[in-house]
C-alpha cells in the first residue's frame, strides 16, 4: 500500500485530500463570496514497513503542500502518528491548524492541514468495516471513519468532510458490498444530520466505488451533493477523471486489467444550501506522476479544484421534480440499497448459524473427551485433543459474536431505509411528491426561514 494524498477546495493544487477553501472577501451588501481552491489528496498511503519509499514520499508531500500553499489539505491514509507529526511540523508555517482523526487499531488514516482556524471537529466511525479474520485485507483494523471540520470563512460556514470507505478487492465477487453500502448510508446520514447549520458542504475522500456503483449513487441522491468532475467547467487531468491509472508505478496492474484507462474512486462532492450558490470553476488531477519530481506521491491521483461560492436568492429545491415517485432515481436507489442490505443480513445470519453449529459440535466433543479422560481408557488421546477442541469452541464463539454484530449493524441501516421508503409511500398515497431527499428538503426550508 502507498502513502495517501490531499484534496484542495479553493483553486490550488493538491494531492489526494481536500484543503480548506481560500476565502476572499465579498461585497458587504451581497454577503460572502469567494474562490475556494482545494486540493484533494485521498491516496497518500503511509503504512509503516509496508509502503514503498514512505519516508521519501512523506518528505516530498510536505514540500509539495508548502509550495502550493492550499487553503485546506485532507489526507486519508496517514496511518503512522510519527508521519503525521513529521508533516505537522514541516507544514506548520503554511498550515497552522492540523488534526489527526484516530480510531480502530492502526488508526483511520485521516488527517487535515488548514490555513484557517478549525472551529469544530468531530468524527464518526463506521459500524461495519469488513472482517477481523480477513487479516490480509486489513480494513477491519483501520477503523474506517468520516471526519468533520467546521470553518467560518468570510461570514460563511463550511462543513468539510473527509472519509475513506472499505476497499473493493474483487469486483465480480464482492463480499464487502453490503458493508460499503451500509457505510455510504451512514455517511449520508451523518452529513445530513451535522450540516443543518452549514452554508456550504464539502466531501472529499476515497469512496472505493465507481460513479455508477450503488453506494455512490445512494450517497449523492440522498444528500444532494454534486460531483465536481461532472460539474466543472474546466477539467485537466487523467482520462475520464480516473484517480487510479495504469501509468502509476504504485498501482497493482493486475487489478486494473479490466480497466485500461483506470478507475475513478476518489471524489470531491459539494453543495450549498438555499441562499448560497456554489460552482466548480476548475478541476485537475495528476496523471500518474508527481508534478515536480516525476515519481508518484501515492497510488491514487490527486484532485485539485477551485470552487466559487456566492450569496444567491433562495430558490426552490432544484432536486424537486414532477416525475412519479416510483421513477425517481432516489426511490430506485433506496429500494436497491434496501434489497442489498437484506441480502447481506441473510448471509451474515447464515454464518452466525454455521458458527453456532460448530460451537455445539465442539461442546459435544469436549464432553466426550471428558468422559474418555475420566474413564481412563483413552486418557492420553483425550488430553491431546482437549486443547485444539477448546480452541475450536473459542474460535467459533468469536466468529458467532462477530457475525451477530454484523447482522445488527446491517439491520440498523436496513430499518432506516425501510422507514424512509414507508414515508415516501405515505406521501405518494396522499398525492404529494416525495422530495429527492425527504429530510433535506425540510432542512433547506428551515434555513430559508432563518435567513
Amino acid at each position: 500500500m502507498q502513502p495517501s494524498s490531499p484534496h484542495p477546495v479553493p483553486r490550488s493544487q493538491g494531492v489526494g485530500e481536500p484543503e480548506p477553501p481560500k476565502s476572499t472577501s465579498g461585497p458587504s451588501a451581497g454577503g460572502p463570496s469567494g474562490h475556494l481552491p482545494c486540493p484533494a489528496l485521498p491516496f497518500l498511503r503511509g503504512i509503516p514497513y509496508l509502503s514503498k519509499h514512505r519516508a521519501d514520499r512523506m518528505r516530498r508531500l510536505g514540500d509539495f503542500l508548502n509550495q502550493e500553499s492550499f487553503d485546506l489539505a485532507l489526507l486519508e491514509e496517514v496511518w503512522s502518528e510519527q508521519d503525521f507529526q513529521y508533516l505537522r511540523q514541516k507544514l506548520s508555517p503554511t498550515y497552522p491548524a492540523a488534526h489527526h482523526f484516530r480510531s480502530g487499531i492502526i488508526g483511520s488514516g485521516l488527517c487535515v492541514f488548514s490555513k484557517h482556524p478549525i472551529q469544530e471537529i468531530t468524527q464518526h466511525v463506521y459500524t461495519l468495516n469488513g472482517y477481523p479474520y480477513m487479516i490480509h485485507h486489513g480494513d477491519w483494523f483501520s477503523g474506517k471513519a468520516v471526519g468533520l471540520l467546521v470553518f467560518h470563512l468570510s461570514g460563511m460556514v463550511l462543513n468539510a468532510y473527509v472519509t475513506h470507505l472499505h476497499a473493493e478487492y474483487n469486483r465480480r465477487k464482492d463480499i464487502y458490498l453490503a458493508h460499503r453500502v451500509a457505510q455510504a448510508w451512514e455517511l449520508a446520514q451523518f452529513i445530513h444530520h451535522t450540516s443543518k447549520k452549514a452554508d456550504v458542504v464539502l466531501l472529499c475522500g476515497d469512496l472505493n466505488m465507481h460513479p455508477e456503483d450503488l453506494g455512490c449513487c445512494l450517497l449523492k441522491e440522498w444528500t444532494g451533493l454534486r460531483d465536481a468532475y461532472l460539474e466543472t467547467r474546466d477539467f485537466k487531468g487523467s482520462e475520464e477523471g480516473n484517480t487510479m491509472v495504469p501509468k502509476n508505478c504504485y498501482v497493482n496492474q493486475q487489478e486494473l486489467k479490466p480497466f485500461p484507462f483506470g478507475v475513478r474512486i476518489d471524489y470531491m462532492l459539494y453543495k450549498a444550501v438555499s441562499g448560497f450558490y456554489i460552482s466548480c470553476k476548475s478541476l485537475e488531477t495528476t496523471t500518474g506522476n508527481d508534478p515536480y519530481s516525476g515519481t508518484p506521491l501515492s497510488d491514487h491521483e490527486a484532485l485539485m479544484a477551485t470552487l466559487f461560492v456566492r450569496h444567491s436568492p433562495p430558490q426552490q429545491n432544484p432536486n424537486s421534480t414532477h416525475r412519479p415517485a416510483e421513477r425517481s432515481p432516489l426511490m430506485s436507489v433506496l429500494k436497491e440499497a434496501w434489497t442489498e442490505l437484506g441480502l447481506g443480513m441473510a448471509q451474515a445470519r447464515w454464518w452466525a448459524a454455521f458458527a453456532s453449529y460448530v460451537i455445539g459440535l465442539g461442546l459435544l466433543l469436549l464432553a466426550l473427551l471428558c468422559v474418555l479422560a475420566a474413564g481412563g481408557g483413552a486418557r492420553e488421546a483425550a488430553i491431546l485433543l482437549w486443547t485444539p477442541s477448546v480452541g475450536l469452541v473459542l474460535w467459533a464463539g468469536a466468529f458467532y459474536l462477530f457475525h451477530v454484530q454484523e447482522v445488527n449493524g446491517l439491520y440498523r441501516a436496513h430499518a432506516e431505509l425501510q422507514h424512509v421508503l414507508a414515508r415516501a409511500r405515505e406521501a405518494q398515497d396522499l398525492g404529494a411528491e416525495p422530495q429527492p431527499a425527504l429530510l433535506l428538503g425540510q432542512q433547506e426550508g428551515d434555513r430559508t426561514k432563518e435567513q
